[in-house]
């Protein structure tokens, strides 16, 4: 390709509106192009990076038997409704386009596959026989984001690889779940991307175990906690740790105490001269059902341990079926305002006890009619500790569980591990923090989907069992983003070869120099031939403005056929290092085609 002839466009400054590098540079270097909130074109030389990522993608899913397809962008409501989704996606996160048609039916745009695979499966899987069975899609995706932000990285139309297995029984997943596990290894390394798997939270998706695959850069929105023995890495919101171990107590008999201007566990702790590990607070939720049945739910946990809310979700969610719902709309640390709709009398807040009385909550019909308590572990094991006395201005020390308060029945993992915790498989290991991009998620989803959806296959004996699931999913576009955040420098993006819109670029510094014209179109064309896909920079600028325009776009290699051809020679710099040599110039198509083989591990 000329550039004369592409549609190209660079910008010298950074856009107002991008917030970190791989977003300014994608829109300075015209990759892409701002549509709308969250919605963004993607240019030719971006359809160039996508295409490469989506074939490394198809060919590494291919290779594992996975079958491709294309599945319909637009779900029928009533398909999310069987599985008992559609007001998680529509009301408790948003995130689906939703839309009624002219006949009034219910429609989304769909951010996810697992409900419109499973009809299938419904439908055309019948006998052991046909299993195990894997489809996959490269597909546009929707999610409507609360804040679109970071380019690519969280946009509201996205490209991403989505893959759904179905199997005889958990064995078989499991399998499958492991070739994904090196599948998508795969597809990261050949991306020339560096990586990190890890434990995952399962979210709305669903499901038993699950594993993110995280592309390491400074600006991702995931934290990742890890040991340096490379045997844990979880996403913090899945994380587990061993808490510090809680100081004694210096206090030995029951005793409630003035604890006035006390709202903070830093400040008891400064009054009462004591550790926040001998302190119980006590955090109170209110969780909405997607039944409309609201539940107060109060967390005691140890002083210094913050609630991790994803887990305590996940703790919520098990409990739904209790008060006859299946999914969460809401869970709010509950402000005045939603006090006010269900509260008898005002809470002592900042002094909240265990055993706060169920006669703060007034009768209503849609409201659980008392608090439901929860202990997290690291509270469990406390003696002698401090806590609210239910009375504002005044906290109780020497308290014990079986004593003064009764220990919930509810006991659960539900505090966030973080950086300096030590590690459940080896306690001499500390944990350390990285950040990290979400590009992958694989997930074991048992017979979640199947059992809702009715989607059943016969065994050998002839019985009905439900379909066990995996769901996979790589998101394309955020991808190509990631590489471009993970490799940049001042003076632009710095491409792996692997997924490059282009190997080289071959720029002539003067287009009036009938010598360098003549040479750089000989070696674009032989290049091209040897299968180094190459750039022309025949445009009619200066060669500064050149230079700069190849550093911004972060074409591999560059060669210039300026002065160095009067001694049978063109320069070539190498984009990652700015390292830059003479090459005879007929020498230069075999050099680049073995610098872009053995980058390519050809």
């Amino acid at each position: 390709m000329r550039l004369s002839k592409m549609l190209f466009v660079t910008l010298r400054d950074d856009p107002a509106d991008a917030e970190i590098p791989s977003h300014k540079l994608l829109l300075r270097a015209g990759y892409i192009r701002r549509i709308g909130s969250g919605i963004y074109t993607y240019l030719p030389l971006m359809w160039r990076v996508l295409q490469k990522v989506s074939q490394i993608v198809r060919e590494e899913m291919n290779a594992t038997g996975a079958q491709e397809c294309l599945l319909p962008q637009l779900q029928p409501a009533e398909l999310w409704q069987e599985s008992g989704r559609w007001d998680t996606y529509t009301k408790a996160e948003g995130i689906m386009f939703s839309l009624v048609d002219r006949r009034e039916q219910q429609l989304g745009l769909g951010p996810t596959h697992e409900e419109v695979i499973t009809t299938i499966a419904r439908d055309m899987i019948r006998s052991y026989r046909q299993l195990p069975l894997h489809l996959y899609q490269i597909q546009t995706k929707f999610r409507d984001e609360i804040r679109p932000r970071f380019g690519l990285m969280r946009g509201r139309e996205f490209i991403m690889k989505d893959g759904y297995s179905f199997h005889v029984d958990e064995v078989s997943l499991k399998e499958t779940y492991q070739d994904m596990y090196q599948a998508y290894s795969n597809m990261l390394r050949r991306s020339g991307l560096a990586f990190r798997a890890v434990e995952a939270d399962s979210g709305a998706i669903g499901g038993s175990g699950s594993t993110e695959f995280m592309v390491l850069a400074d600006a991702g929105e995931d934290e990742v906690l890890y040991t340096p023995d490379g045997k844990y890495a979880a996403n913090v919101e899945k994380a587990v740790s061993l808490a510090v171990d809680a100081v004694i107590s210096p206090f030995t008999t029951y005793e409630k105490r003035e604890t006035p201007g006390t709202q903070t566990i830093e400040q008891v702790c400064q009054l009462l001269n004591c550790s926040p590990t001998q302190v119980v607070k006590n955090v109170l939720y209110q969780t909405v059902y997607d039944n409309g049945v609201t539940v107060l739910f109060l967390v005691s946990i140890r002083g210094d341990q913050e609630v991790n809310e994803v887990k305590l979700q996940n703790e919520l969610t098990k409990l739904a079926s209790n008060y006859g719902a299946k999914a969460i709309i809401s869970l709010d640390v509950p402000n005045a305002e939603m006090q006010q709709t269900w509260a008898a009398k005002s809470l002592p807040l900042g002094y909240i006890a265990p055993n706060l009385g169920d006669d703060y909550i007034a009768a209503r019909k849609d409201l659980h009619p008392q608090f439901v308590r929860l202990v997290d572990k690291t509270a469990v094991d406390l003696k002698n500790f401090v806590t609210g006395a239910n009375e504002s201005g005044y906290h109780v020390v020497g308290a014990n569980w079986g004593e003064q308060f009764e220990l919930p029945s509810l006991v659960v993992d539900i505090r966030k591990a973080r950086p300096g915790d030590r590690a459940v498989h080896d306690p001499n290991q500390i944990l350390q923090t990285a950040r990290g991009i979400e590009v992958g998620h694989i997930f074991q989803l048992g017979t979640k989907y199947s059992k809702a959806m009715g989607a059943m296959y016969t065994n050998e004996q002839g019985e009905e069992n439900p379909l066990f699931m995996g769901c996979y999913g790589v998101g394309v576009s955020r991808l190509a983003q990631s590489a471009v955040e993970q490799s940049y420098d001042k003076d632009g993006i710095i491409w792996p070869v692997a997924i490059a819109p282009y190997h080289a670029i071959v720029t002539i510094p003067n287009i009036k120099d009938a010598q360098q014209v003549e040479i750089a179109q000989k070696l674009y064309t032989e290049l091209n031939k040897a299968g180094v896909e190459t750039l022309l920079d025949d445009r009619d600028e200066r060669a500064g403005v050149k230079f700069k325009d190849a550093d911004l776009i972060g074409i591999p290699y560059r060669i210039v056929t300026g002065r160095a051809i009067n001694n049978g020679k063109v320069e070539v710099v190498k984009r990652a290092t700015h390292e830059s040599q003479e090459i005879a110039i007929e020498e230069v198509v075999n050099t680049l085609e073995q610098w872009v083989n053995e980058a390519l591990g050809v």
